[in-house]
């Protein structure tokens, strides 16, 4: 569909974010062994253990999707300037997967919550970007 040709890159940023998902699914349940896991079978919760990371990355990346995903197709369908949407979207990408490495690898929180910041600041402005195409 020609109309949503401009709008390329943030398309597949959905695209690969949804195999993002997939892949730090599976990560997440990697490495869980009874001694590590609490009664709900989920990881104790110990940033030492990558496992526990591995799980918490997975947890952060669900409660954000849905805002990256909505933010993302409303500017998409309200006809938001396709170089921001695309830009936005793509570096929502780039920063969520700097989080979920530095997440899984380390122990850095303050890296984590930069990269966090990054990402969140993109949805919002994905979501200005929304509301300014259909009010102005």
């Amino acid at each position: 569909m020609e109309i949503f040709a401009p709008y390329g890159h943030a398309i597949a940023a959905l695209a690969l974010w949804a195999l993002v998902m997939v892949i730090l699914s599976m990560l997440s349940i990697v490495g869980r062994t009874p001694e590590n896991r609490c009664d709900c079978g989920k990881p104790k919760r110990d940033y030492s253990d990558p496992v526990y990371r591995r799980e918490r990355a997975f947890a952060n990346a669900i409660e954000t999707s849905p805002a990256f995903m909505a933010a993302t197709m409303a500017a998409i369908l309200a006809g938001g300037s396709p170089l921001w949407v695309n830009i936005l979207a793509s570096v929502f990408l780039l920063a969520r997967l700097a989080m979920a490495f530095v997440h899984i690898r380390t122990e850095n929180q303050s890296l984590r919550s930069a990269t966090f910041t990054v990402g969140w600041l993109c949805v919002v402005l994905l979501a200005l970007t929304a509301l300014v195409a259909v009010f102005f």
